[in-house]
């Protein structure tokens, strides 16, 4: 049985021990399930992937947030006083990531994040085309883009 199915087991019970199936009794049951795999793991022989794949999706998750939320001041300062910044741009970017997940989760979320918008991704699947509302520096927002988002997807996807 690999880790995860383990750790949905575990959280299942758990919500069988507690007689509660609400979310909150089952993200209880799964984080505990989880540290009890973690500390097993030298017993069971795991090779840690899924604990690495675990804490790459929850760091995906939370600095997506982040990003989304100084993105979200940024547009609405911008919106909202009367000297506007936005210099706006059509950026290429070289994409590492190669799966189709990988590329569609880029892509969504540098959609999703506000003043960027991605437009099209080249038929060989190794360019990114997008939109950034501020794009005084181009460099800067490609590296931005690089080591922020598509690193996290790829860690997490790939």
């Amino acid at each position: 049985m690999n880790s995860f199915a383990a750790n949905i087991l575990l959280a299942a019970c758990w919500a069988a021990l507690t007689g509660s199936a609400a979310p909150g009794a089952l993200a209880t049951g799964f984080a505990l399930g989880f540290a009890v795999l973690w500390l097993l793991r030298p017993l069971t022989g795991g090779d840690g992937r899924y604990f690495r794949r675990v804490y790459c999706w929850l760091r995906l998750i939370v600095m997506f947030h982040y990003e989304l939320l100084v993105s979200s001041l940024t547009v609405a300062w911008d919106v909202l006083t009367p000297r506007h910044r936005a210099r706006p741009a059509i950026i290429d970017l070289p994409l590492d990531v190669t799966t189709d997940a990988g590329i569609l989760l880029v892509t969504n979320l540098i959609s999703l994040t506000p003043g960027t918008l991605s437009l099209d991704v080249s038929e060989d699947r190794k360019t990114l085309r997008v939109h950034a509302m501020f794009a005084d520096d181009p460099v800067r927002i490609r590296r931005q883009l690089k080591t922020g988002m598509e690193r996290w997807v790829k860690e997490a996807v790939e």
